[in-house]
């Protein structure tokens, strides 16, 4: 079976410093899959070249059987990857209601609009959504007065209305408390079979909870991949977390 992400010894380079240095990384439909390593290993570099932010030097991304190479970042978005950045981008001044409805509308139009049935259809989905992600008690706050946590999973339930099938976040719960990394956890394993997703994240606490590959990146390279025990115990991960607290605080 093809990889339903494919990218193939890929190379980014930004004034000749090389922060993909001939990356290979295959991901399956489905999966949940964590990318980590140390500050500048390149994985926010991944993230940006799969939604089309910035463009390879060389090598080739796929993408459900589309090859990406040179796309747009609207038609990678089209083809079915949202991204979620470290500073949720959500309408502050319009209620949770209404930024789900926002999302749910990809092709708003007056007609559409007109349609009998459209706004009750309009209505459930917003509430399946609002349930999915922990904010029915807030469909009609202004986004402006969620907490950080509340405004994530918001943004998330945006990309999900969008149909995305490859979700992918960077650094999701940083600035969460304890209570808010939990519930994001347990939002992440309901979405993973029904969305493929890749996040960036340094708590490896949270990354324990959900993933069910880890992926070491160190130098623009991939470093290993497996579980959490395997990557724990690969000596060139400990190696390369060396003065950095140890693989555990990464």
């Amino acid at each position: 079976m093809n990889p339903y992400l494919q990218l193939s010894s890929v190379t980014v380079s930004f004034n000749g410093f090389l922060a993909l240095n001939d990356l290979n990384l295959d991901v399956s439909k489905g999966e949940l899959r964590c990318l980590i390593g140390p500050n500048g290993a390149g994985k926010t570099t991944a993230l940006d070249l799969i939604c089309g932010k910035i463009k390879q030097s060389t090598g080739s991304i796929t993408f459900n059987g589309t090859i990406l190479d040179g796309l747009e970042e609207h038609r990678i978005a089209r083809a079915g990857i949202g991204r979620k950045f470290q500073v949720p981008s959500v309408f502050r001044d319009l209620t949770v209601s209404d930024n789900l409805r926002v999302a749910c509308a990809q092709r708003p139009s007056v007609f559409s609009n007109l349609r009998p049935g459209h706004r009750q259809a309009d209505n459930e989905a917003v509430e399946r959504l609002a349930e999915l992600v922990g904010l029915t008690d807030q469909l009609k706050k202004p986004a402006a007065f969620l907490s950080h946590g509340q405004t994530q999973w918001l943004e998330i339930g945006m990309l999900v209305a969008q149909n995305a099938a490859l979700i992918l976040m960077d650094e999701p719960t940083a600035g969460m408390t304890a209570q808010e990394t939990r519930k994001t956890a347990d939002l992440f394993l309901r979405l993973k079979g029904r969305h493929t997703l890749i996040v960036v994240e340094h708590d490896m606490g949270f990354v324990k909870a959900i993933g069910d590959v880890i992926s070491v990146m160190h130098l623009g390279q991939l470093l290993a991949q497996g579980s959490a025990c395997e990557i724990e115990a690969n000596p060139a991960v400990r190696k390369a977390y060396l003065g950095r607290g140890g693989i555990t605080n990464a």
